[in-house]
């Protein structure tokens, strides 16, 4: 069960039909809003107008999130002021959203109180009310718990993180997390918390902080956009949670150890994709993790210039941020070396 824990995801490499995301083409560490139109061409074609993206690694994804489940759901999955009215509207957008991008794997069978979405890809069949909210469902693992609510099952069907942040007057908070992949972060620390209070930990997010409330209020009103984040990982591992499982080996789970002898590095990006509901006054976040094999991308001579560039620019505190303080040295010796 362990080594289940700390098991890899596959890079885009390794997956013929996942998109390959570079987002440091400045050659620059920025912490920014950097957002995009959603749908805005990207050079990766049909993913580009995707909201969720489902790939040749679908079964890892959807088998860690089981792992995530059966440990502590707690840890993974929390609400606050979650409003069934906004529950509905989210479920109702990601239904149709999955089942237009997806009509080979979503299948919807309406019924005179409800209707049931199925899942061919993880067998599960998931049974709603006509207000989209969840009454029981097949296929799911007896040995998990069942599923508490529709955004908690829907969760389940994606490979993406899904968060919810709510408005009312000046108010904002985060109402729902639903992280089975954190990157050194606890939904613990986020339920409940506004922008600023979410990001205090971040480096370099001073200005961007004292921004929230206008940022926040761009998520919820204006069209949907895309974003991206990125950092360097030691492993694929999508769980990255503060706090390990039982039995594993805390040194082992954080991970970030470069070791130059033998060299281990992904870059790991984050497509986050923000949709706003003026009428609910909320907006749906994703995050999609992907990995990139920075062996193979150092063979790329622009690319690598423009990572060791950006890892050059970073600041201290960003450096610690990212656990590469003790490391950027020795990362960058690597990355300008040949072969």
């Amino acid at each position: 069960m362990n080594d289940d824990y700390l098991a890899g995801a596959l890079t885009v490499e390794q997956l013929p039909d996942a998109p390959r995301y570079f987002p440091m083409e400045r050659g620059r560490y920025e912490v920014k809003p950097g957002l995009i139109k959603f749908g805005t061409d990207l050079g990766q074609g049909v993913w580009d107008q995707r909201v969720f993206h489902i790939d040749g690694n679908f079964s890892h994804y959807y088998q860690m999130k089981q792992l995530a489940r059966w440990e502590c759901l707690k840890k993974y999955y929390q609400t606050q002021d979650f409003t069934p009215e906004v529950e509905q509207v989210i479920a109702k957008f990601i239904v149709e959203r999955l089942t237009q991008e997806y009509p080979r794997y979503f299948q919807i069978n309406l019924q005179l109180d409800g209707f049931i979405l199925h899942n061919q890809l993880t067998g599960e069949t998931l049974y709603f009310d006509t207000d989209y909210g969840l009454k029981h469902t097949t296929g799911l693992d007896p040995t998990l718990s069942p599923y508490r609510s529709a955004l908690d099952a829907l969760a389940h069907q994606v490979q993406e993180d899904i968060t919810v942040v709510c408005r009312v007057g000046e108010k904002h908070w985060i109402s729902a997390i639903h992280a089975c992949f954190p990157n050194h972060w606890a939904v613990q620390a986020k339920i409940g918390r506004e922008f600023a209070q979410i990001h205090a930990p971040v480096a370099g997010m001073t200005a961007m902080n004292r921004r929230g409330d206008a940022l926040v209020q761009t998520m919820i009103t204006q069209p949907p956009m895309v974003r991206f984040a990125w950092g360097l990982s030691t492993d694929t591992r999508l769980n990255h949670h503060p706090e390990p499982p039982p039995q594993v080996d805390p040194t082992q789970w954080q991970g970030r150890n470069f070791n130059p002898h033998d060299p281990k590095l992904y870059l790991r990006v984050e497509r986050q994709v923000i949709w706003g509901f003026p009428a609910i006054n909320a907006a749906l976040f994703t995050i999609r993790t992907y990995f990139q094999d920075v062996a193979v991308l150092k063979q790329n001579v622009t690319q690598s210039a423009l990572l060791q560039s950006a890892i050059q620019s970073m600041s201290l505190a960003s450096l610690a941020y990212k656990g590469l303080a003790d490391q950027k040295a020795a990362i960058l010796a690597w990355l300008g070396s040949p072969g």
